[in-house]
């Protein structure tokens, strides 16, 4: 096989067009490929599939993967047709997406490393520029969100996490059965998960079962006008419940330190994580030490026998018996005379009804936090983003599990050229 023949088959060519040269230029380290359309045939129109007589023909070029270590340049005249209905058009390549200026081999081979790599990392063993890869990453990304269904999910999560610092948020919203990001919208007001709602029909909103979130009110307000029942679907989760104890503990904490260190006693110095940390994760050292503190006569310790109590009460299934547990450990909460624990018992106490949904549902915002801690190594390895645009891009595309790839890529193509 020639040259020729070789690249008509790695582009995937065939009739009426065919490989009519292909030069090496040393000089710039290039390759480039000519693409020939032969014949004065009709040809369909690329959006009515109508055949319709060819109109005229415009160069064009696109980036192609490497040959050894030379870039490759594809060009051809492609030619355009004049539909009755859609007016003058240019037929699609077979090598390349419409509107793109690389062929699609490229873009796959970019999609691939993007997974692993960051965009300027991408670029650069590409040889490509910044923009191209960005471009290859908004345009797989709309491929992705055009081809998905959106049928709602039975289970979803809602989180929020930050865009940049200055409190500014996106709100993510996720399936919690796969994983997949649904939608991203900007900040976290009721108006961005209605966002999500709105595009639902009816009989979506019905089929939803659980919503697992943070005891955010717009949430909570967004997910009741647009989710029926959703008194008894909202599930506030146990993550962010065991945050608020974990608060009352550091807080009791910090002022018992305070107290200890002015009469000598450094005992609590250095023991945060020890408080908030799950004590199976302890090493046998770690837990001896911390054993001996849980176990003192500290105010500490009885805030943090206030947390291990609340966290067994995640075991109950029966809303009955899970809601008088919890009622009577609220009460000893508030009646305690360490000033964080009564003010986390009453806010519990009036999310109550979500923390019991969530414990019979057994639903958690564990894909949630697994998302949102993606998302923060995704914009530590990006350095961060100056535009939405790109941060909801990369969102999308690293945890969407979308259809990325082009339409015109067939992965080790057995094209047979006419």
């Amino acid at each position: 096989m020639d040259e020729k023949g070789l690249y008509t088959r790695f582009l995937g060519i065939g009739s009426p067009g065919c490989v009519k040269g292909v030069t090496l230029d040393e000089s710039s380290g290039e390759v480039h490929v000519s693409v020939e359309y032969r014949g004065d045939r009709v040809c369909a129109c690329p959006k009515c599939g109508k055949q319709v007589p060819r109109y005229d023909k415009r160069h064009r070029t696109w980036r192609h993967l490497d040959s050894c270590q030379y870039k490759t340049i594809v060009s051809a005249a492609v030619p355009r047709v004049n539909c009755d209905e859609h007016g003058v058009l240019q037929i699609p390549v077979p090598w390349a997406d419409p509107g793109s200026g690389l062929t699609a081999m490229l873009e796959a081979a970019a999609i691939d490393l993007l997974k692993d790599a960051s965009t300027t990392a991408v670029a650069r063993r590409l040889r490509l520029s910044w923009d191209a890869v960005d471009g290859i990453i908004a345009r797989a990304v709309a491929r992705g969100l055009s081809r998905r269904s959106m049928t709602a999910s039975e289970h979803i999560s809602v989180d929020e996490t930050s865009f940049q610092k200055r409190h500014e948020y996106v709100t993510v919203v996720a399936d919690a059965s796969s994983g997949a990001v649904l939608q991203v919208t900007d900040a976290r007001s009721e108006e961005s998960l209605k966002a999500y709602y709105e595009q639902l029909s009816d009989d979506e909103g019905e089929g939803i079962l659980s919503v697992s979130m943070d005891m955010w009110d717009a949430y909570i307000k967004a997910t009741s006008e647009h989710v029926p029942d959703a008194k008894h679907k909202i599930c506030f989760d146990k993550f962010h419940v065991v945050s608020y104890l974990g608060t009352a503990v550091d807080e009791t904490r910090r002022a018992e330190h305070r107290q200890l260190k002015s009469e000598g006693d450094k005992r609590l110095a250095r023991t945060r994580s020890w408080w908030l940390r799950n004590p199976h994760t302890m090493s046998a050292e770690q837990w001896s030490m911390f054993d001996q503190l849980r176990t003192a006569t500290l105010k500490t310790s009885a805030a943090g026998g206030f947390k291990e109590l609340a966290m067994d009460l995640w075991h109950y299934v029966h809303p009955t018996w899970a809601t008088k547990a919890w009622n009577r450990w609220i009460a000893l909460a508030e009646a305690s005379e360490l000033p964080a624990v009564p003010k986390v018992a009453r806010t519990i106490k009036h999310y109550l009804w979500g923390i019991i949904n969530a414990i019979v549902l057994t639903r958690t915002n564990a894909i949630a936090e697994s998302i949102n801690s993606r998302i923060q190594k995704i914009k530590a390895r990006a350095c961060g983003f100056r535009s939405r645009d790109r941060f909801r891009n990369a969102i999308y595309f690293h945890c969407g599990k979308l259809d990325l790839y082009p339409h015109s890529y067939r992965p080790f193509s057995t094209h047979t050229v006419n």
